[in-house]
């Protein structure tokens, strides 16, 4: 299944979930959203994903497990209310 997973910091991340352990959330072809060098903003490039599907950035990656704040399907998303 596909999912976003985001951080306090506001660096997201969408991929397909593998599993979470002790290091963190596994993810596959994984596009990544960081604010402080996206041209535009989170809910405007998940809403573009949505659209156009995910263009890959990275074909794997771990988020640490204190960087993982939501997880939430790609399809039921809706923009945080924090």
């Amino acid at each position: 299944m596909t999912v976003v997973v985001e951080s306090p910091n506001g660096v997201a991340w969408v991929g397909r979930y593998h599993e979470r352990t002790d290091r963190g959330v596994l993810l596959h072809d994984v596009a990544i959203h960081d604010p402080t060098s996206a041209d535009q903003t989170r809910d405007v490039w998940i809403q573009r994903l949505l659209k156009f599907g995910i263009r890959i950035d990275q074909k794997h990656v771990v988020v640490p497990d204190a960087e993982a704040s939501r997880i939430v399907r790609l399809q039921e998303w809706k923009p945080s209310t924090s």
